[in-house]
């Protein structure tokens, strides 16, 4: 797995216990500029052996370019079969519950050399759960029909085979192989989706990111462009009505509900309860 990061110390220890306990070899991190504890978690990975950690000063979001560089890391140095890139906000999750990474990905034909996983949005709704608990505590209704922050559906993201000439795309939505997209077909799996976890991560997230677009002379004007939207939004004042329109509360909440747009679905909060349960228990 490759890993490009920012300032996730509230959700990163959780993404990489749950990745390895499903199957993940080893994870190639890039630590882009954090300031939060996230340098002092990767550390303590990359000490236990299972992870390798690059340091990324540039502050222009060339994600395509970091994240390629990892992924050709991975087929280069790591053996690396497949190679999921993913986000700090993503859990890859088969749809059979004790279904591992590899018994999905093992089942693909030998001449497709991609995956598209679909995402699910877990939005922050009213709940009884305290603020200061866990995120995977709190956010436990999934969107049935998710959209980004433009109004258009979620779109996928893709692993691949490994290859060593591999480029992968702004978003990690496709990847090429000299010039070329390798056949790629859909998985039981789906990427359930945790982009905003409060909304002071969620305002440093867009006022970092944003920020980091705008500075970027290389990247066309429509590449990033829900980060752009949000960002202008921020500048403008109205980053909180953008975040109440991504997350329902009181009426709209209820109604959402009640249209089966939200359901209840604690599979990533059970998992993560048994892995932290575990480590507890390890760790005497």
């Amino acid at each position: 797995m490759t890993l490009l990061l920012r300032d996730e110390e509230d959700i990163l220890e959780d993404l990489v216990a749950f990745h390895l306990s499903r199957g993940v070899d080893f994870i190639v991190a890039t630590d882009n500029l954090s300031r939060d504890r996230t340098p002092l978690i990767l550390e303590r990975y990359r000490r236990l052996g299972v992870m390798q950690v690059i340091q990324e000063r540039r502050d222009d979001y060339m994600q395509h370019a970091w994240v390629t560089r990892m992924a050709r890391i991975a087929a280069t140095e790591h053996g690396a079969d497949w190679v999921i890139n993913g986000d700090a906000d993503e859990f890859w999750f088969p749809d059979a519950g004790g279904a591992g990474l590899k018994d999905v990905l093992g089942d693909v034909p030998a001449g497709v050399g991609a995956v598209t996983v679909a995402r699910d949005n877990f939005p922050i709704v009213p709940t009884a759960v305290p603020e200061s608990s866990p995120f995977f505590e709190r956010l436990t209704w999934r969107d049935t029909q998710s959209v980004q922050a433009l109004g258009l559906p979620l779109p996928p993201k893709v692993a691949h085979r490994a290859d060593p000439r591999v480029e992968v795309a702004q978003g990690n939505h496709t990847v090429r192989v000299m010039g070329e997209e390798p056949g790629c077909v859909a998985v039981p799996m789906r990427i359930l989706h945790f982009p905003a976890r409060s909304y002071p991560q969620f305002h440093r997230k867009i006022l970092s990111g944003g920020a980091a677009y705008a500075r970027n002379r290389s990247l066309g004007q429509a590449v990033g462009r829900t980060w752009r939207v949000l960002h202008q939004a921020l500048r403008d004042g109205r980053l909180p009505e953008e975040f109440r329109r991504q997350n329902p509360d009181g009426a709209e909440f209820e109604s959402q509900v009640a249209a089966g747009r939200l359901v209840e679905d604690f599979r990533l909060r059970d998992a993560l309860r048994s892995l932290r349960a575990a480590s507890k228990v390890g760790g005497r």
